[in-house]
């Protein structure tokens, strides 16, 4: 379940927050996930903005004992990576195995404009900064000389207990190669339906895995959905205002087209949206269960 949205023309405070959380554990949902974001600049609308991602996550972790932690994503330029992954070490070890570290490459020029970071060749720094990552949560001592940064035997002390999967955004034929080579899951956002445009993201990772000689089946596949409340997203094509039947009907069709688990941005927040995604969660599942 994601949370972190503008409402109202103000981010929601970490009581809100903590609210919504213990809600999604309560109801049995299976993760909670935040955004990255520095601020959001579209003129000539005000300025917005969102609390810290990492911070937030590290608070809710002893909140909520039972879900998934995790970020839709984390942005590799805000942090150095030998830092975020020492960051992920020590967030995994503290909410005891539950962190799912989500990457990016960012793409909100105005909030690196405003802190002061490089947008060039974002790309390029992320696929260094994925290798970094990967390898120090794998254990490694890394040593390498980059084009951006140099590593001198990195390494994570004490080491993590185990090692905390990397989830990749990606849909472009370089971000998919890096996805292959080295992450443990892939998310592809946002949508409301399987049509013919997520069937044509889920072949154009199988190929990128093929062209990597790894196992397609190895990676964790998810999809994100946008939700609308009830009646508003009928003109969204990239999004749903199903009911919980409806809901779960599309459940049902992302795990039989491979998905392992399907993100849920809310639109609508408070009790009222996250009851509506446990009852689909539960008609899911159910379903599940009774199929021969």
């Amino acid at each position: 379940m994601g949370y972190g949205d503008i409402a109202d023309g103000r981010a929601p405070t970490f009581a809100e927050a903590v609210e919504f959380a213990t809600t999604a554990e309560r109801l049995a949902l299976d993760s909670i996930w935040v955004y990255d974001h520095l601020l959001f600049r579209f003129p000539p609308d005000p300025d917005e903005g969102l609390h810290e991602a990492w911070t937030l996550l590290s608070a809710l972790a002893p909140v909520v004992p039972r879900v998934e932690l995790g970020a839709l994503v984390m942005c590799s330029s805000f942090r150095p990576a030998g830092v975020m992954a020492k960051m992920a070490a020590t967030l995994d070890e503290i909410s005891g195995g539950r962190l799912i570290l989500g990457i990016g490459s960012g793409w909100h020029e105005p909030e690196y404009d405003a802190f002061g970071l490089p947008f060039d060749h974002r790309v390029g720094r992320f696929e260094e900064d994925l290798e970094v990552i990967a390898r120090l949560l794998r254990g490694e001592t890394v040593s390498l000389e980059g084009p951006w940064r140099t590593y001198r035997d990195a390494v994570l002390l004490p080491p993590p207990p185990r090692r905390t999967p990397i989830l990749v955004a990606s849909k472009g034929e370089r971000m998919l190669r890096l996805t292959a080579t080295w992450a443990d899951a892939w998310n592809t956002a946002w949508f409301g339906r399987l049509d013919d445009a997520l069937r044509a993201r889920l072949r154009d990772l199988d190929e990128a895995c093929a062209a990597a000689g790894r196992d397609p089946a190895s990676i964790r596949r998810t999809v994100g959905i946008r939700l609308h409340p009830p009646g508003e997203g009928a003109d969204d094509p990239k999004g749903t205002d199903a009911g919980p039947e409806g809901l779960a009907d599309l459940l049902d069709e992302l795990e039989a087209a491979g998905f392992a688990d399907t993100i849920v941005w809310s639109l609508a927040k408070g009790p009222a949206a996250l009851e509506r995604i446990a009852e689909a969660r539960r008609l899911h599942l159910a379903r599940t269960i009774d199929a021969p």
